[in-house]
């Protein structure tokens, strides 16, 4: 579903940014003249527009709120805090590390200004894992304290606590859902200020956040959900595998085996090249990723993983993902589960397998292109998503 550019990254980067309107993240007409600005495939210029824009509107949202303009200020820094978010976009790499740092820090605080000028409740929370915290928001479905169902929602591989909350989190509060945003390790402030990695085991990243929510005398013990988004889709699955106590699941998409997937992208003799003992075959692979790592786009996914996954090389990140596989738990899984697949999503490759083999409760749905909602995360029509999955989620607690 082309928008704008001609190179399918960027083009998806910039139905991202629009998708997030729905809940006053853009505005159409500033994107699209943002977008005429940026020279073709050139991510300096797509970083230089896009944060003069955020700039712009967080300026505007201190007039607005200095003068006791709440609505207009609301809207300005959430604007700005989107536009921040994605004029950085393409700087996940160890080597514009300090650069992302820096934009991420405008995003967050963006965001948390937002915050002040919302109509319910906004906490911001540090949850206590291994030596340091996992820092979020939990955002209240009303001021009353009364105990409600709570949604975790858990981000992907570029993901950050603040965007969450216009893919999903405006939504389930609007539905009367309590929300919790977190970063986890390898996303957002935990990646991009703490130099924290991603890692397998998710069940080990979700088990303080669960116990952190069972400390809370508004959210429903046996009414918690968890939503998986993008690379989420791998990571929430495999930790309902272990922790229990979720009670729902929404997988979007669903994922089973990341290293599967890479074999699907990835010309098999590169991946020989890389993994192999051949002298020949590896000098040739390596020669062939050095080039892709160094192109704007082609390379972006391999540098985003580098950064991520906190390793050197690209046979180091092959190696790395290797554990991120839900073959063996996905069995255990037991909770009612919602598996998501789009049509246009190369990533939804292994959903409907991933629905095949669960032995739970289990519901599927495939948004299509022809609702607009065909591509990576519903962008483009993430409200179909959002109303197909709440009522799921609402008729499921309803009946148990």
């Amino acid at each position: 579903m082309k928008m704008y550019f001609d190179d399918r990254l960027i083009d998806g980067q910039f139905l991202r940014t629009l998708n997030h309107a729905y809940h006053q993240g853009a505005d159409v007409g500033e994107c699209m003249a943002t977008a005429a600005r940026i020279k073709a495939n050139d991510i300096e210029s797509w970083y230089r527009e896009w944060t003069a824009i955020a700039e712009r509107f967080y300026q505007q949202g201190e007039k607005s709120a200095s003068v006791g303009h709440r609505v207009s200020a609301k809207e300005s820094y959430l604007k700005a805090c989107n536009y921040f978010r994605t004029s950085s976009i393409f700087l996940y790499s160890p080597a514009t590390a300090a650069q992302l740092k820096e934009a991420y820090i405008k995003h967050r605080d963006a965001f948390r200004k937002a915050i002040q000028f919302f109509d319910t409740p906004v906490e911001l929370v540090e949850i206590p894992y291994e030596n340091t915290t996992l820092k979020g928001y939990f955002m209240s479905a009303d001021n009353t304290n009364k105990p409600r169902p709570t949604v975790i929602l858990n981000g992907g591989y570029d993901s950050c606590a603040e965007e969450l909350y216009f893919f999903s989190g405006a939504a389930a509060v609007a539905r009367g859902y309590n929300c919790l945003l977190f970063d986890g390790p390898g996303q957002g402030g935990a990646l991009i200020v703490e130099g924290i990695p991603s890692r397998y085991d998710w069940e080990h990243v979700l088990t303080p956040v669960v116990n952190y929510l069972l400390t809370k005398k508004d959210v429903q013990q046996n009414r918690i959900a968890l939503m998986g988004i993008s690379f989420g889709g791998y990571l929430a699955p495999r930790a309902a595998s272990v922790e229990h106590r979720i009670i729902a699941l929404i997988a979007d998409p669903a994922q089973l085996d990341i290293f599967d997937a890479m074999k699907q992208r990835m010309p098999k003799f590169i991946l020989e090249g890389l993994t192999g003992k051949g002298r020949l075959k590896k000098s040739i692979a390596n020669i062939v990723m050095k080039k892709v790592l160094q192109h704007p786009t082609k390379g972006w996914a391999l540098r985003r993983g580098l950064y991520v996954h906190g390793v050197a090389t690209v046979k180091d990140y092959i190696d790395t993902i290797q554990q991120y596989s839900i073959k063996q738990g996905i069995k255990h899984i037991s909770c009612n589960t919602l598996v998501c697949d789009a049509e246009s999503d190369e990533i939804s490759m292994f959903a409907k397998m991933v629905y095949d083999l669960l032995d739970c409760p289990k519901s599927y749905i495939k948004f299509k292109d022809s609702e607009g909602a065909g591509e990576h995360c519903e962008d483009g029509n993430r409200s179909l998503f959002n109303q197909r999955v709440f009522d799921w989620l609402d008729e499921t607690f309803v009946t148990m």
